[in-house]
C-alpha cells in the first residue's frame, strides 16, 4: 500500500501462481481490505515472477473441493470481484504471463486490462471435461465479439498479447520491463481524479450492461445526484475555477 494505491500479488509462481483454497481466501480478504480502507483509491492486481499472471485455478487443491459432494455444505469459494463481491473502487489487471481459465476471470474482473509483451490468453476449462465458473461466460462475451468469446471458450486455444489488443481484451501491451511502472502510473493518474466520481461512473458503467437504456440512465441520474452532496462536487468546479489542481478527498 502506498499513496493510495495498493499493489496485491498472486504469489505463487512454482505454481505459475494458479488459485488454491488459501490463495482464494487471501484474495478475498484483500479485495475486502481494500474495499473498505478510505485511504485506497485503486489497485493493482499481478502476479508474481515473469512466467504467468495466474493459469488459473489449482486443479489439484481446488478442483477436487468442487467434486467432493459429501460435504455439507457443498464447497464454494470466498467472495471475490470475480462473484460474489462489489468494489466499485477500480481495478487495473498488470498482466504478466499467461492469464488461463481462472486467472483470466480475474483479469476480466479488472477494469483496465494492461499485458506484457509475453502475455497469453485462454478460457481452457473444456479442455479438463469443466466450464468456465468464474465468470468468462458471462465477462468474456460483453468485453469482445461473440464470436471471438465463443472461440476462445469453446475451443479452449489461447491467443497472444496483440491479439487480445486487436480484439479489446486488453487496454494495452507493453514490455515486461515497463508493465508494473505502466500500471502504477495509470494508478496514480486516476488517483488524480475525484474518487468519489470514478466509483460512481464504474457503477454505473457495470450495473447498467444489465439493463434497458432508459433504466440505466435513471440508475446514471441517482448516482450523480448522490455526488451533489459531496465535498468533493462542490471542490473540482472550484478548482476549475481557480485555475488550479484539485484537492479531492473522497467525502
Amino acid at each position: 500500500k502506498k499513496n493510495k494505491i495498493v499493489v496485491m500479488t498472486v504469489n505463487r509462481p512454482e505454481a505459475l501462481n494458479s488459485l488454491d483454497p488459501e490463495t482464494m481466501q487471501e484474495l478475498s480478504e484483500a479485495f475486502i481490505d481494500f474495499r473498505d480502507d478510505p485511504s485506497l483509491w485503486v489497485a493493482i492486481i499481478t502476479g508474481a515472477g515473469d512466467r504467468a499472471f495466474s493459469a488459473g485455478a489449482d486443479l489439484r487443491k481446488t478442483i477436487p473441493l468442487y467434486g467432493d459432494t459429501t460435504r455439507d455444505p457443498l464447497w464454494e469459494p470466498p467472495p471475490t470481484i470475480m462473484r460474489g463481491l462489489e468494489v466499485w473502487k477500480p481495478f487495473i489487471a498488470a498482466i504478466n504471463g499467461m492469464a488461463l481459465g481462472g486467472g483470466c476471470e480475474l483479469a476480466l474482473a479488472c477494469d483496465l486490462r494492461i499485458a506484457s509483451e509475453n502475455a497469453t490468453f485462454g478460457q481452457t476449462e473444456v479442455r479438463w471435461g469443466l466450464a468456465p465458473g468464474w465468470g468468462a461466460t458471462q465477462r468474456l462475451a460483453r468485453a469482445v465479439p461473440l464470436a471471438v468469446a465463443a472461440e476462445l471458450i469453446l475451443t479452449a486455444k489461447t491467443m497472444d498479447a496483440q491479439e487480445a489488443y486487436r480484439v479489446g481484451l486488453v487496454n494495452k501491451v507493453v514490455p515486461q520491463s515497463q508493465l508494473l511502472p505502466t500500471a502504477m502510473e495509470w494508478a496514480e493518474n486516476i488517483c488524480q481524479l475525484g474518487p468519489l466520481g470514478v466509483r460512481a461512473a464504474k457503477e454505473a458503467m457495470l450495473k447498467g450492461l444489465g439493463m434497458p437504456l432508459n433504466d440505466g440512465l435513471i440508475l446514471e441520474q441517482s448516482l450523480f445526484n448522490t455526488l451533489r452532496r459531496t465535498e468533493d462536487f462542490a471542490e473540482g468546479p472550484r478548482a476549475f475555477a481557480e485555475k488550479r489542481p484539485a484537492k479531492f478527498q473522497g467525502r
